[in-house]
């Protein structure tokens, strides 16, 4: 996933919202969003070629993000899937600052990436390329992360946070359509906006929209959670072709039930 937007507590009635794009080559095979075969709990895609997941949520109220660290040159291709770190999360009981503390002492094995992990009472963050690669608390607020560090001011970031900070929470689940359509905005940054994360320039103008259209790669789908005081949940899901138009939608009406009991990492 390449860019999502997370609202943690910001709204007294929606304590959770995440919206999200998944960027990949069209070529490499995914499942659409639906609770897992072996773990019904988890409603996550899944990469059919590592088997891991770049987003999801459970029916606990866990939930996992990932997006890859862009640094043009610089990848390992011995390096363990870093999917795996969302689909570890969400089929563990763990609490999330466990989880991220253990990762952290192992994150220098993986590629580039940000990691989200939490549940309704507490979030964290760990960016293995970030200065201090400790993992932080995140608090109540609004954070966008895309292919570089949590809450870096590229201009798509910075695009769809001025959008969903006016999106009405209220009436959420019936105002899906304007998510989505904030989720498919394809205006690239102007060049003197680009950043320089070691690719060619025509790449980087094209990465720089928040949805992303080529023939090989490009925004194969855009994900919204949402999850309500009561416990009313809903995960929705639409997939794109190279094209950018879409081809499925599911949704995922839910209830979060209580969480079991922690243990530790």
């Amino acid at each position: 996933m390449c860019i999502a937007y997370l609202a943690l507590n910001t709204h007294p009635d929606w304590p959770l919202l995440i919206a999200a794009n998944r960027d990949e080559y069209h070529a490499r095979p995914a499942r659409p969003a639906g609770p897992w075969a072996g773990h019904p709990d988890v409603i996550a895609g899944i990469d059919l070629e590592a088997g891991g997941t770049w987003l999801g949520v459970t029916r606990h109220g866990r939930f996992g993000l990932l997006t890859n660290f862009r640094e043009g040159g610089r990848h390992n291709a011995h390096a363990p899937s870093r999917g795996a770190l969302v689909s570890d999360f969400l089929t563990s009981n763990v609490h999330p600052q466990d989880y991220a503390n253990k990762i952290s002492a192992q994150a220098q094995q993986y590629n580039g990436f940000n990691l989200i992990v939490g549940n309704l009472q507490t979030a964290c963050y760990l960016g293995n390329r970030a200065p201090d690669p400790a993992p932080s608390v995140l608090g109540p607020g609004r954070y966008v992360v895309s292919n570089h560090l949590l809450d870096t001011p590229w201009p798509k970031a910075e695009r769809l946070r001025e959008a969903f900070a006016d999106i009405d929470m209220d009436s959420l689940t019936r105002s899906l359509r304007v998510v989505f359509a904030t989720l498919k905005d394809t205006t690239p940054a102007d060049d003197h906006n680009l950043p320089d994360t070691g690719i060619d320039r025509k790449l980087e103008r094209l990465l720089s929209s928040p949805f992303i259209i080529s023939p090989t790669y490009g925004t194969r789908c855009s994900s919204v959670i949402a999850v309500h005081k009561s416990g009313r949940a809903l995960f929705s899901e639409i997939t794109y072709n190279a094209q950018g138009h879409e081809t499925q939608r599911h949704d995922w009406p839910f209830q979060i039930n209580p969480a079991p009991e922690y243990y530790p990492a």
